[in-house]
């Protein structure tokens, strides 16, 4: 890697890259200091490969999957099949191109329409392309606070073909499992068998937004497979809780990964020695998948920490996986911008969703030591006293 001056900052593969946390603090200068220690908790994204990833993609064997032959992208699309229930899967560079392909081979006619979340991931953060690369249009359910979408709205917003001279015709219900949007909620398998009964009765497809599938899989106690059993297609993400460091696998029928393998060239998302990359998710699945329960665990002690603090507002009770938001109360010492600059400046690295709330999320390379010291940073933001613990 290099900086824009052409000097390097460090080699990917053997980790050598300077972190956030080893860049200068904002403010004076002659008083600015070097950060000691960073918590990272902007998203589960932010993971670095881990030596066992690193060793793997080093070793990898590969080919051109664009022809079909990447061995490594081939053992990885068979276990996530397998994982999901599904015939067959197809690696692709992102969760939003996974998305896209999806909803594009199910609604394979412009002026097709979709049902979604209103707080969708879908809907919100891939840049809408659903309808201005695929001429699909959205039309949105409001999500309650669980993630779910009432039943009966989503049946009540299905167009009636009768009025296909003025309606654009729907095709297609889209759930996101866990809903990041509402804080990393869970939707269960009976929730979901009854929108994929819904949508058989109107002759729909079912697409599962599933980037953090695995996460829902461990907090339910629910094999994947068996979340995954009346959904028509998934899109599952390698990079966020799984903590690989590039990709997504969809997984569907065999007619529709094939269709599907067709898009992905059209996207430009047909990368040759592939291996590389699906050589890492396959450590992924193997070692992260089991320390799953452990962020789930410390993302409940950050929140109940959290909860106890003067000035923020949280429903710790519904933190199911590993996503938190908060929101800083009107009178706090410190508005939500300024408190994430505060402890930026502690190392801690966080996301402002709005003027008021904030989002953080745990991965597995976050401990309970990160935790207790991110709690103490907070506190001393807010109330001023500092924690002998927070180390």
């Amino acid at each position: 890697m290099v900086k824009p001056d052409g000097k390097p900052i460090g080699n990917f593969l053997s980790g050598k890259v300077k972190p956030p946390g080893a860049t200068r603090v904002a403010g004076n200068v002659s008083r600015a200091k070097m950060v000691a220690r960073t918590v990272d908790l902007r998203s589960d994204t932010v993971t670095k490969p881990t030596a066992a990833m690193r060793a793997a993609m080093a070793n990898a064997e590969v080919d051109d999957d664009v022809l079909g032959y990447d061995p490594s992208a081939l053992r990885l699309e068979t276990e996530m099949a397998k994982v999901t229930g599904k015939e067959a899967a197809l690696f692709v560079p992102s969760g939003t191109m996974g998305n896209l392909i999806s909803v594009l081979v199910h609604c394979n006619i412009r002026g097709s329409e979709v049902i979604l979340g209103n707080n969708s991931h879908i809907h919100i953060y891939e840049n809408g392309g659903i309808s201005t690369i695929g001429g699909v249009h959205p039309r949105t359910v409001k999500n309650n606070d669980d993630g779910t979408m009432d039943i009966d709205l989503i049946e009540a917003a299905i167009r009636d073909p009768r009025g296909e001279i003025v309606y654009p015709t729907t095709r297609l219900i889209c759930l996101e499992n866990t809903q990041a949007n509402c804080g990393g909620r869970c939707l269960s398998a009976e929730y979901t068998d009854k929108v994929g009964e819904l949508a058989k009765k109107h002759g729909l497809k079912l697409h599962i937004d599933g980037a953090r599938i695995f996460n829902a899989s461990i907090a339910l106690g629910v094999p994947v497979h068996r979340l995954l059993q009346a959904a028509d297609s998934v899109s599952v993400c390698l990079s966020k809780g799984l903590g690989a460091p590039v990709g997504s696998v969809i997984v569907g029928s065999k007619s529709f990964i094939a269709r599907a393998r067709i898009l992905r060239k059209t996207l430009g998302g047909g990368m040759r020695q592939v291996g590389i990359l699906c050589a890492a998710a396959l450590v992924a699945l193997r070692e992260t998948v089991p320390k799953l329960k452990d962020d789930h665990k410390k993302a409940k002690m950050l929140a109940e920490g959290l909860n106890q603090i003067k000035g923020l507002r949280l429903n710790a009770a519904a933190v199911e996986t590993n996503i938190i938001f908060f929101k800083v109360e009107e009178g706090a010492k410190l508005t939500a911008e300024k408190l994430c600059k505060n402890l930026e400046q502690h190392g801690i690295l966080v996301m402002q969703e709005s003027p008021i709330s904030i989002r953080v999320v745990i991965h597995h390379q976050i401990s309970e030591s990160d935790v207790q010291y991110t709690l103490s940073c907070f506190k001393q933001a807010l109330t001023g006293v500092k924690e002998e613990n927070g180390n």
